[in-house]
């Protein structure tokens, strides 16, 4: 697995940066950036699966397995979901995904949350994370210090 790091300060407390990656709409607007038409089903609860999707193009599926309110979050990505919405949970590039790990860390300092996203992934979705994270969090930024 090879591990990323992509981190950013925002002028804002860690509620409003929580609150604005995870609610729904907030979501789709931050997430748009990167990875257009994404959203998610779910809740955002431990123990909870969660489905990131793109209409057309499939997603993933990932087991919260730490959540903190507030503080961090631990997701286990356990399925592939194919272009019509099935969960693949068995085929080679399934089993490639399967264990790829984000934690999201927020940590308040001197009035700003500094929020760090980890990723372990094998090397051949890395390209995915390095090219939209970085754009996907100057929008959650723009949008937490912007309200």
């Amino acid at each position: 697995m090879k591990r990323l790091e992509f981190k950013t300060q925002i002028a804002a407390d860690k509620k409003k940066v929580w609150d604005t990656m995870l609610n729904p709409e907030t979501y789709k607007q931050w997430v748009n950036v990167s990875w257009p038409g994404s959203y998610y089903e779910g809740t955002w609860a431990k123990g909870e699966e969660l489905r990131f999707v793109s209409p057309g193009q499939g997603g993933t599926s990932a087991k919260l397995v730490e959540q903190k309110p507030y503080d961090n979050i631990l997701a286990e990505h356990v399925a592939v979901i194919n272009a019509d919405g099935s969960e693949d949970r068995e085929s080679d590039v399934a089993k490639g995904w399967i264990g790829t790990t984000e934690r999201y860390t927020f940590a308040e300092k001197n009035g700003k949350t500094e929020l760090t996203i980890e990723i372990k992934t094998p090397p051949s979705w890395a390209s995915m994370f390095e090219e939209g994270w970085p754009n996907a969090l100057a929008k959650l930024k723009e949008m937490c210090e912007s309200n």
